[in-house]
């Protein structure tokens, strides 16, 4: 058993994180400003992870033999965690995600297409990190959501006063009603309606993870000794006329496009440049990966009846 703490864990694969990780019989603790309550017998502090007082008082008297961070967006909630958490944890895990390596939002190596994005194309040792940008103002995070990630890492990475690893997720598709970012949802919506997708017109492939599968990456980068950053997704890319094609499958319809030139906007997962990662480290590493072909046609399912049930 570990002393394992979750900072957010309220939804979607996070709060399956927390009941895989209560099962699996570790004692969690679970830190966020108290939106929905965790299972019966994982303690709650409710508490907002940006007051860094507030959190270190919350903090006082307790240590961890791991905390996993699935709510740090910038450099700022980086740093105050990290101070808050120094002495308290062994072991530090952020969940970071694939816009990491989106070469529309900073200038990294080339990617060429068709071979897999390592780590080691943004490493968070090497990463500038500028705490003076306007972090706290919500327009300006959500236009540099994947450089707030990046600098996030970049300071934890440098803290020095726990072990530091990062999960790179995929993006994340399932759950039928309970997936928040609606981005399955559009096709499943969009498809059912005879409505055309927009895609660019030369589209190129990207990665996916099930939500289940990233819950237990998470779990098994919590258990594990590794540090740095590890990329997780499922096997086989796929384009967005691939993910259409297997949504208007189980639709039972055919699916209709429209094409864009580069640079204009497009459906969810319609790329105009290329950044699929590689899920070699992790292989490497021990974990065991799904095939994307192999859940995405049940996940397309669940959401096709998610909209069209009736609203609660």
């Amino acid at each position: 058993m570990q002393r394992i703490c979750v900072i957010g864990g309220s939804r979607y694969f996070g709060k399956l994180l927390v009941e895989r990780l209560q099962a699996a019989g570790h004692q969690v603790t679970v830190v966020n400003r108290g939106s929905a309550p965790p299972p019966v017998g994982v303690e709650h502090l409710v508490v907002d992870r940006d007051d860094e007082a507030a959190l270190t008082a919350a903090l006082d008297g307790r240590t961890f033999d791991v905390v996993v961070d699935q709510v740090c967006y910038t450099p700022v909630q980086a740093a105050v965690a990290a101070r808050a958490l120094a002495g308290r944890t062994r072991r530090y895990v952020m969940t970071s995600t694939i816009e990491v390596y989106d070469p529309d939002t900073a200038a990294l190596p080339p990617a060429p297409s068709g071979t897999p994005v390592p780590e080691e194309s943004v490493y968070p040792t090497t990463w500038q990190v500028a705490m003076d940008l306007p972090w706290h103002d919500d327009a300006y995070l959500e236009a540099h959501y994947a450089e707030g990630k990046r600098q996030a890492e970049a300071v934890f990475a440098r803290a020095g006063s726990f072990a530091f690893a990062t999960v790179r997720s995929a993006h994340v598709l399932g759950g039928g009603a309970r997936e928040f970012t609606g981005r399955l949802a559009h096709y499943a919506g969009r498809i059912a309606r005879g409505e055309e997708i927009t895609v660019h017109a030369q589209a190129l492939p990207t990665v996916f993870i099930h939500y289940e599968e990233l819950a237990d990456v998470l779990l098994w980068a919590a258990a594990a000794d590794f540090t740095g950053p590890v990329n997780a997704c499922s096997d086989g890319p796929l384009d967005v006329r691939d993910l259409a094609e297997i949504v208007a499958t189980q639709a039972g319809r055919e699916a209709g496009y429209r094409t864009v030139p580069a640079g204009e906007k497009a459906s969810p997962f319609s790329f105009d440049r290329y950044y699929a990662m590689s899920n070699a480290r992790a292989k490497a590493l021990g974990f065991a990966f799904s095939r994307t072909t192999d859940w995405l046609p049940g996940a397309a399912a669940e959401a096709l009846a998610a909209s069209a049930a009736p609203p609660a």
